[in-house]
C-alpha cells in the first residue's frame, strides 16, 4: 500500500490558534485531520468535507464515532508503515464523550506528524 504524502503540521500553532479563536480554528483543524487521515489510510469516508457535513447534520454525534474510527485508521497506518503502533481508539472515544476533543486533536496530529516524517 502506497501512503500518500501529507504535510507535517505544527501542533503548537494549531493548538494556540484554536484557543485564541475560541474554537473556530478547531473546525479547520478537524477538517485537516480528517483529510490527512483519509490520505494515509486511503479511506474515502474520511475526507474533510464529508466528515464535517456529517458532524453538522448529526449535531456532533458523528464526531464521537469519528474519534474512534480515526484511532483505528491511524493504528493501521502506523502498522503498515512499520512503526510502533498503539491503538488509541478507545481513549479517543472516551475523551470525545467527555468533550475533550482538543486533546484528541493533539494526539492525532502527533501521530500524523510521525507518519509525515517517514514519507
Amino acid at each position: 500500500m502506497e501512503v500518500k504524502m501529507i504535510r507535517e503540521r505544527n501542533l503548537t500553532v494549531n493548538l494556540l490558534l484554536t484557543i485564541f479563536t475560541c474554537g473556530l480554528y478547531g473546525i479547520v483543524w478537524f477538517f485537516t485531520l480528517s483529510d490527512d487521515t483519509g490520505k494515509v489510510s486511503e479511506d474515502m469516508s474520511m475526507y474533510g468535507m464529508m466528515t464535517l457535513l456529517l458532524t453538522l447534520l448529526t449535531c456532533g454525534i458523528y464526531k464521537i464515532y469519528w474519534s474512534y474510527k480515526v484511532g483505528k485508521l491511524l493504528y493501521e497506518a502506523r502498522e503498515n508503515a512499520g512503526m510502533h503502533a498503539i491503538d488509541n481508539s478507545i481513549l479517543y472515544l472516551v475523551l470525545s464523550l467527555f468533550g475533550l476533543d482538543i486533546v484528541n486533536y493533539c494526539m492525532m496530529q502527533s501521530d500524523l506528524n510521525d507518519l509525515a516524517v517517514i514519507q
